[in-house]
Formats: C-alpha cells, structure tokens, sequence
C-alpha cells in the first residue's frame, strides 16, 4: 500500500497546512471521532527555563527597579545575568 506523501490530513483531505488550518477552522473534530485510532508518542520535555530562589528584600529591589525601567523583573533579571557573564567570559578569555 503506497501512501500520498502530498496528503498532510487523513481527515481533512488537505494537501497543506494551511488548508488543514481552514478544514479544521469550520469542522469539529467529534463530527469525525469514528475516523481516528489511537496513537503513541514519546515526549521528552525539557524545561527551558530554570528558578532560582531571590532573598525577600532583594526581590522587592529588583521589581521596584524593574518598574522604573518598564519592563519585567523576569526579564531585568535576565539582561543583568547576561550582561554579568559576558563581563566573565570577556575577563577570563573564554
């Protein structure tokens, strides 16, 4: 059994992701639910963001910082960190 390669939606018919996009924009999938198998799927997600504890007082300090600046402590944080380890890398050659 040969299968369309040119044919992205076994449901909808689409040949593109764009016309599965409209299939799908003006369908409900419980209309076709007898059309669907089960299928397995291994995820391997990784966190791409990591948390670090802040100290009560300094975490007031940074959102009252970030505040003034207009942005978010998330991402003051963020272009501190950055600004810190291109200052390291400059100063230890790497």
């Amino acid at each position: 059994m040969r299968k369309n390669r040119t044919r992205k939606g076994s449901v909808s018919g689409a040949s593109s992701y764009s016309a599965m996009g409209d299939f799908w924009d003006t369908h409900d999938l419980s209309d076709f639910w007898d059309k669907t198998h089960p299928v397995k799927a291994d995820v391997h997600l990784e966190a791409e963001e990591s948390l670090y504890s802040v100290e009560k007082d300094l975490s007031q300090t940074i959102r009252k910082i970030a505040h003034k600046k207009g942005v978010s402590p998330h991402t003051l944080i963020n272009l501190w960190l950055q600004e810190k380890i291109h200052k390291l890398k400059l100063t230890s050659g790497h």
